[in-house]
């Protein structure tokens, strides 16, 4: 297993969302090798109510969650204001190729997700600064 520099994401709050707690576990570990700070939900519901807490700088989410799909989730993201996430840097994971073309993300990678590339991707997408809440109350660590 790869370990990444610890000041690759340093500080980045992360919410993985994911349904498969295999996945979930892995890749937030692998992010957190990378210096983020990772909170995780398994579901649209759970990551809504972590973005109330705590809006993170990074939304990672799989596209094919119960009940509600991280399509849908990002449209109510969307709607929030800036200081509650709204301006979050999205990235969507699936496991088909074909969602890419959908929805408002930043980005897109299917399963199994190269952790370099996505390290790489979020540095671009982010620039050299998180780009919401950094003045977020209620922040702490991993949810």
């Amino acid at each position: 297993m790869t370990v990444y520099s610890e000041t690759e994401l340093d500080g980045v709050r992360v919410l993985l969302v994911d349904d498969d707690d295999d996945s979930r576990r892995m890749l937030a570990v692998l992010l957190g090798q990378s210096g983020a700070v990772v909170s995780v939900a398994g579901t649209a519901a759970e990551a809504l109510g972590v973005f109330q807490r705590c809006p993170p700088d990074v939304l990672l989410s799989d596209i094919g969650l119960p009940n509600e799909d991280g399509y849908s989730l990002l449209r109510k993201v969307r709607l929030l204001d800036a200081l509650h996430g709204g301006n979050v840097v999205a990235v969507a994971v699936s496991g088909y190729e074909r969602d890419a073309s959908r929805g408002s993300f930043d980005a897109h990678f299917t399963k199994p997700v190269a952790v370099s590339a996505l390290v790489a991707t979020l540095r671009s997408l982010l620039g050299t600064t998180p780009s919401t809440g950094a003045d977020a109350p209620h922040c702490g660590g991993s949810a």
